[in-house]
């Protein structure tokens, strides 16, 4: 019989904190995460808002010159690990190195270097570029620093699948475990895409508001105006184990991470299939998984950019897998406060899911304001609900029709 798979560490840097106690606080306050960029001059560009990671200082985290031979999001990732394996108080030395993995993910890697790069050689030639370049582009670089800065060496990568990869690198790392490969590991993801190239590449294919005098009011999942996504930045990391290797050490036991689902709409390269049959099948998959039925869940920690096509794709896909249940169970929307931050969104969506079993709490979709006939669900309009659940599950679909979701059970 397969172990369980335990939560027993979170970290994470994103535009609602600098770690968890204080995204979680502002996550149920309500608190949007959207601003004016500062990051770069977007006068240039059609969109001047985004959801930064603010008052981040590297330095603040790690060796200035370390920090300056990292990517942003290398960077970001280094801090949330650090949180995660702190808070779960996993200790590696020697003996169990070999027995950890590192999967921590990112759809894109170090556009913010390889942007720079580019423009560099261009100007002033090819002996100006770094020669740091490559670890701060490559997108498996955020998870071969943190083996390195913790003496990890079991399995070690990034798994990339647009905005499912966060949550795609959990739900790996879960499998490992659970096939014995590993004790444990720490999984997640880490993104930073805001860049003037990042942003123009984002409004071209039609995904992002342009409402920038009024960023206080966006994005707006599930409502009848929505009119695209607001990127973000971030980093969310978890530490999972094999349900005895943490009752051996004495850990503290979180939550268990129970179900995991993943599928392909194989439909096209960037909408989501119509009806939403991908992400209905992403789910039933994570409940079989999990051993779980529709009726035991309790939340559902939504995709929802708050694009016109993903919301209404989600809801028909939450309707397909749940029948009349999708009309009492609890949905909404992080990224409405905390934008999109890419392959890292699901990680920290996870570790929001792993809040709400233990505290019996649920998020709101904030700017809702004006129903939508063809997205009808209950989406915990603008005020956190308290609800005792022991089943949450967290949904993360990207770009090319990848679907992830993920079950987190109250743990006993």
């Amino acid at each position: 019989m397969q172990e369980r798979v335990v939560i027993t560490g979170l970290g994470t840097v994103n535009p609602l904190g600098l770690d968890v106690e204080t995204s979680w606080k502002n996550v149920i306050a309500g608190v949007s995460g959207v601003g004016p960029i500062t990051l770069f001059d977007s006068s240039s560009l059609n969109v001047h808002i985004a959801a930064e990671v603010k008052r981040f200082a590297p330095e603040d985290f790690m060796d200035a010159k370390e920090a300056r031979r990292r990517d942003r999001f290398e960077q970001l990732a280094a801090v949330a690990a650090n949180e995660a394996l702190r808070h779960s108080g996993l200790e590696i030395n020697e003996r169990n190195a070999g027995r950890i993995g590192v999967i921590i993910s990112s759809a894109i890697g170090g556009l913010k270097s390889l942007q720079d790069a580019v423009i560099t050689n261009h100007i002033e030639g090819p002996r100006r570029v770094s020669p740091f370049l490559i670890p701060m582009l490559m997108s498996n670089g955020g998870a071969g620093l943190v083996a390195i800065d913790h003496g990890i060496k079991g399995p070690c990568f990034s798994v990339a699948s647009a905005c499912a990869s966060g949550a795609d690198g959990i739900g790996v790392a879960f499998m490992m475990i659970k096939a014995g490969m590993i004790d444990a590991a720490l999984a997640g993801a880490a993104e930073s895409t805001l860049t003037d190239t990042g942003v123009a590449a984002f409004d071209r294919i039609g995904a992002t508001t342009r409402r920038n005098d009024s960023y206080d009011s966006v994005p707006q999942p599930f409502d009848r105006n929505r009119d695209g996504l607001v990127m973000g930045e971030g980093a969310g990391v978890l530490v999972i184990e094999r349900e005895s290797h943490a009752r051996a050490r004495g850990a503290v036991i979180l939550a268990e991470l129970a179900g995991y689902g993943s599928t392909a709409d194989a439909y096209h390269v960037t909408a989501p299939h119509e009806h939403g049959e991908g992400g209905a099948a992403a789910i039933r998959m994570a409940l079989e998984s999990a051993g779980a039925n529709p009726d035991e869940v309790g939340y559902i920690s939504a995709h929802g950019t708050g694009t016109p096509l993903n919301d209404q794709a989600e809801t028909r896909a939450v309707k397909a897998a749940f029948g009349e249940l999708a009309y009492q169970t609890p949905i909404s929307s992080t990224k409405s406060m905390t934008g999109h931050m890419m392959g890292a969104t699901g990680a920290l969506e996870a570790i929001f899911c792993v809040r709400a079993v233990r505290e019996g709490i649920l998020p709101p979709t904030i700017h809702y304001e004006t129903p939508d006939p063809e997205c009808d669900l209950d989406y915990i309009p603008n005020q956190a609900r308290e609800r005792k659940i022991s089943l949450a599950i967290s949904n993360a679909f990207g770009f090319g029709g990848h679907n992830a979701v993920l079950a987190v059970r109250a743990y006993s």
